[in-house]
């Protein structure tokens, strides 16, 4: 066999630099803090994490069941953690740690993620910026009885005013905090399909 025949190629692309960053703020040991390690299990959560950030910001939108095969052709061991594989990482496992996620509160973690990248990096908090978008769902999405304490309902997937033209599918809505400097995210929420923009700044700035 000769040289060029044994040789691998794999690819880093721009996730070089997105993985450096996710080290550098240091969101998988926040994540592991957060939600524990099993010594039995072959990758850790905040692995699992750093994973879905670079899938996400690999501009791909695949099923869930797919979500291996992004990393497929990429140097995983480079980007991740050396003994990582793309079997790893499987549906199974990222939508249990969905469901701990979910139970841990999306919007704190976002929130505690948000002050250590403005810590590491020194950002200037002084002013900010809101704004909210949609993402349309397919499937019936039933709707649940909402809880009395909104602190721990679920968002209704419905139908509500689409910013992708899509009024005749179910969406549900994102809020976002962003700085204006750097523009780098301060506060993450979710929310009902039908939110109206209005009553959410009403909130935000009352």
């Amino acid at each position: 066999m000769s040289l060029i025949e044994s040789i691998t190629v794999k690819n880093l692309d721009h996730l070089g630099i997105v993985a450096g960053l996710i080290d550098e703020i240091g969101i998988v040991e926040l994540i592991n803090q957060k939600l524990g390690v099993d010594n039995r299990e072959k990758i850790a959560t905040g692995q699992v994490i750093k994973a879905l950030i670079l899938n996400g910001l690999g501009m791909v939108s695949r099923p869930l069941y797919l979500f291996s095969q992004f990393f497929e052709d990429k140097a995983i061991e480079k980007l991740n953690r050396t003994g990582i594989n793309s079997e790893y990482l499987n549906d199974d496992k990222i939508g249990l740690l969905m469901d701990d996620i979910y139970k841990l509160g999306l919007t704190n973690l976002f929130i505690e993620i948000g002050l250590l990248v403005i810590k590491k990096f020194k950002i200037d908090t002084s002013y900010a910026h809101l704004d909210s978008t949609s993402f349309h769902l397919h499937g019936e999405y039933n709707n649940i009885e909402i809880a009395e304490n909104d602190q721990e309902r679920q968002i209704l997937i419905t139908k509500g005013y689409s910013r992708y033209y899509r009024p005749d599918l179910k969406q549900c809505v994102l809020d976002l905090i962003v700085s204006s400097d750097s523009g780098i995210p301060l506060f993450m929420r979710t929310g009902d399909g039908n939110e109206s923009d209005k009553a959410v700044r009403s909130f935000y700035f009352k």
